[in-house]
Parts: structure tokens; sequence; C-alpha cells
């Protein structure tokens, strides 16, 4: 793999686990440490040469590969056991459903369910 290969993927790499931090763990302000760890560590080994650190980079690259698929996947898991109501409360998510099917008719929920 050449440089500019390299860092392209390294680039794609870097997006999609932003993505899946963003989407997964959110972007609130008492969240924002999980953005700030990535992108911290994406700048630090930024400098790093490709043929002599070449298997570091590679691991480095593998890891946050496994860790976006980690995120995505457990986000997944949730997603299942809401929707077979396994041993999770299903409150909140339920009134988000009501809510937007509600909303695509043009209507509000009662405040019986407004939270």
């Amino acid at each position: 793999m050449g440089s500019s290969e390299g860092v392209r993927a390294t680039l794609m790499v870097y997006r999609n686990l932003r993505k899946a931090v963003e989407k997964h763990i959110g972007k609130e302000e008492h969240r924002v440490h999980f953005t700030y760890f990535v992108r911290e560590e994406f700048r630090k080994n930024r400098n790093l040469e490709y043929p002599k650190d070449h298997s570091f980079i590679q691991q480095r690259i593998k890891l946050a590969q496994n860790y976006t698929y980690l995120l995505n996947s457990v986000h997944h898991q949730k997603d299942l056991l809401f929707s077979y109501n396994i041993a999770v409360d299903r409150s909140n998510e339920m009134t988000k459903v009501l809510g937007k099917s509600a909303a695509s008719v043009g209507l509000r929920l009662p405040d019986v369910y407004q939270s």
C-alpha cells in the first residue's frame, strides 16, 4: 500500500470511527471527551513514517476499525433487544415511536405521554 493510499485508508477509518462515536455515544457536552480522544489519537500518530512504522500503523488502524465495529454492533444489539422487548425498559422508546407516528400525520401526543 502506497503512502497516499495509506493516508486515504486512514482518513476513511477515522471518518467511520467519528461517525460511530457521534451517533452512538453522542455529541453532548458531557460526552465530548470521547470525540476529543479519537481526534487526538489520530493527530498524535499522523507524523509516523510509512515504511518504518508500517506494522504500528496497521495495528492502530485495525484497532480503530474494531472499535467502530464494536460501537455499531452494541447499538444494533440494543435495538434488537428493544424490538424483541427483552428485559429492557421501553417506555422512552415507545414514547418516541408514538411521537413519530403522531407527527407523521400532523398531530401531537396528549399530555399523558409527554415527559
